[in-house]
């Protein structure tokens, strides 16, 4: 089984015998039977393809065939190891037609001429020299072929050379001209064909070109950038088992071997390799879905040779350029993962983190971005510090991954549709977030802390602090717009305060072997302090329903009518709205679901006896007793001559003459005594 897909491949891992494998850490395969043999028939005749493992089951060294007669078996000899050549040509998918007409060129061309070097010889012009439409199936297959040829040397020549062209080189015109004639048709190759001649002519003048336009004892056709690192990693790909192409084969090392024969063509050295094979092998495993980590590995160990060819200072522009474009790339992949290693590592691919970080670390390295310049208290003036961030950037990694993963807990289709539901809804929302986000903690401390631990003293208590920030900044939105307290609020602050304990948890555990004792981290945790908020809102509801019976008692005195409700109910109808409210005031106190300490329990009692006591206060000050007593009304129908005054006089004999009693009856009357209703009369009374 390799990686996580599941796959089964019959292969036998034995001790690296390759060196390049070896320091690679890569393992050494055996199949059975082996695939890489070749059978060669007893009457010989060139070169015979190599045999398919599906179609030898058995061992027998011959081969059978159908004739008129019937089946006949011809002996043929031992199986034969492939030669690297055979194995390279065999990887490449090039079909024997295509070999022969290539040893065919190259035969052709090197006759006569056996003291002539590989690199002076121009390719893809010999072929065209070389190569007639007769050895092909049909023209069309010659010109698509021949295209081919004329592309190759626009790009090595005209599009990227090594030298640069000037736009008025007449011949790179006359080049140009030829390549966009053969579009309709091929051209004439023939020894007689001016085309062909000047074709010739065109193509060795712009090869052999200096940088200083003096002659140069070096050939220039593939060897300009990219093209030829293009070419190159087109080569070192057949090291990857065609059958499976997350294996390297084991005769890797004969295959690099071949490969460096090309060096002086391509313009390629020993560092450029390195950034190349290096490339190769993180392409391969991002190419076949991450699926074997060996090839991960290995390619930080090939970086680890090309930060030390980094260090060189006779690099070279086109180095440069291929190192930057290269480790770019390769950070930015790393980084598109560990900066949301949540998303992309789970249970069974959390070792794939352990591959990853090392790699983006070392690119980072190798670019210079871990190296932050600081001015070093206490230091002369100009100097400077170089700094090493790795802790740095891995701690941007751990607190960047859990801000997506919370984020995308936040967006969850049931919380979006809470943010803008009721308040119930939005309460359920803030209990769900702070499960989940307990949860995420947990699985960040079980997960990922131990292995991000070495290179971060503290991953697991950054990763707390992360999210105690992250629900806290959720929390305080929650309660800006919160002035009551009741039970739905409560619970969310309460399950905030049991989150709050499980982070700091997490914080001290992680930071006990911190030189500073995890002090740093902690003064990052601002405490949500839900006991305060709880304390805060009750006075906030206290003062609340204070204010709304202050509202009462001023609107009754300038309304209340003072009438009684009824004959049952002698009292006035402010009272018993004021007593209603004190009422509720009580029993929502105590439902609240918190702890009621005496100092709560003694504001209400103050608050409600300064109400009441105001109340009373105020119904005192609106008379004494002998004010709201009825006044007698006025004897409007008797005079001094009357009856009654003369029965009165015989009765009981008064020495008050009548003129006075008129006098006063008459002072009484205008100054009458306020009236009011008998209700209020007995209220006050």
């Amino acid at each position: 089984m390799h990686g996580s897909g599941g796959r089964v491949s019959a292969v036998v891992t034995m001790t690296p015998t390759s060196k390049v494998k070896k320091a690679l850490g890569l393992r050494m395969l055996k199949r059975s039977p082996s695939r890489r043999m070749s059978i060669s028939s007893v009457n010989g005749g060139g070169s015979t393809p190599s045999v398919s493992p599906i179609s030898h089951h058995g061992h027998s060294n011959s081969v059978s065939f159908y004739s008129s007669g019937g089946f006949s078996t011809v002996p043929t000899r031992p199986r034969r190891p492939l030669t690297s050549a055979e194995i390279m040509r065999q990887q490449m998918r090039v079909t024997e037609q295509s070999d022969n007409r290539l040893r065919k060129t190259l035969m052709r061309t090197l006759v006569g001429q056996m003291g002539r070097r590989s690199e002076t010889i121009i390719l893809p012009l010999e072929l065209l020299r070389q190569l007639k439409p007769s050895e092909f199936n049909d023209m069309s297959d010659y010109h698509f072929w021949q295209r081919r040829q004329l592309k190759i040397l626009e790009a090595g020549l005209l599009n990227h050379p090594l030298i640069p062209l000037e736009k008025s080189n007449s011949l790179a015109k006359r080049l140009r001209e030829i390549i966009r004639s053969s579009k309709s048709k091929p051209i004439d190759t023939g020894k007689n064909s001016d085309t062909m001649r000047t074709l010739c002519n065109c193509v060795v003048s712009l090869s052999w070109r200096s940088a200083n336009e003096t002659s140069s004892d070096a050939c220039h056709w593939a060897d300009g950038f990219p093209l030829n690192i293009h070419i190159y990693i087109s080569l070192l790909q057949a090291i990857f088992d065609i059958r499976d192409e997350t294996l390297v084969l084991d005769e890797v090392d004969e295959l690099l071997e071949l490969m460096k024969k090309t060096w002086s063509t391509l313009g390629i050295n020993r560092s450029i390799h390195n950034v190349c094979f290096t490339w190769v092998l993180f392409q391969q495993y991002v190419a076949t879905n991450q699926m074997e980590p060996d090839l991960l590995c290995a390619a930080y160990n090939m970086l680890t040779e090309v930060a030390i060819d980094a260090k060189k200072i006779d690099r070279e522009a086109a180095y440069v350029k291929l190192l930057m474009s290269m480790l770019v790339s390769m950070q930015k992949w790393a980084e598109m993962r560990l900066l949301h290693y949540h998303e992309y590592f789970n249970k069974t691919t959390v070792g794939g983190v352990e591959n990853l970080l090392p790699l983006a670390l070392s690119s980072m390295k190798i670019l210079g971005e871990d190296l932050t310049i600081k001015e070093g208290e206490g230091s002369k003036k100009g100097d400077t510090m170089l700094v090493d961030s790795t802790s740095d950037c891995v701690d941007h990694y751990i607190r960047s991954s859990l801000k997506n993963a919370f984020a995308k807990i936040i967006a969850n289709e049931n919380l979006k549709n809470a943010k803008v539901g009721e308040r119930a809804e939005v309460s359920e929302a803030l209990l769900q977030l702070a499960k989940e986000t307990e949860d995420l903690a947990v699985r960040e401390r079980e997960l990922f802390s131990p292995i991000l631990k070495r290179w971060h003293p503290t991953a697991a208590g950054v990763a707390a602090v992360t999210l105690h920030q992250c629900y806290g900044a959720v929390l305080k939105q929650y309660l800006a717009g919160t002035s009551i307290l009741n039970s739905e609020i409560v619970e969310v602050l309460q399950r905030a305060a049991k989150l709050e304990k499980v982070l700091v948890q997490m914080v001290v555990e992680d930071s006990e072997e911190c030189e500073d004792g995890g002090k740093g981290i902690v003064r990052e945790m601002m405490p949500y302090e839900v006991d305060s908020i709880i304390m805060k809102l009750l006075r906030q509801w206290l003062d609340e329903r204070l204010n709304q019976a202050k509202e009462l008692l001023c609107r009754v005195k300038e309304t209340e009518t003072w009438n009684p409700k009824s004959k049952s109910e002698p009292y006035a109808q402010s009272v018993v709205e004021l007593m209603s409210i004190a009422k509720e005031m009580v029993n929502g106190f105590f439902e609240i679901p918190i702890g009621i300490t005496d100092d709560s329990v003694l504001d209400l009692a103050e608050g409600l006896e300064q109400l009441i006591q105001e109340y009373t206060t105020f119904v005192a000050s609106c008379g004494s007793k002998q004010s709201y007593l009825p006044s007698l009304p006025p004897l409007t129908r008797c005079n001094g001559d009357s009856k009654l005054f003369k029965l009165w006089r015989k009765a009981n004999p008064c020495t008050t003459r009548v003129a006075e009693i008129n006098q006063f009856m008459k002072t009484e009357g205008q100054h009458p005594r306020p009236s009011t209703s008998r209700g209020t009369q007995r209220l006050y009374i």
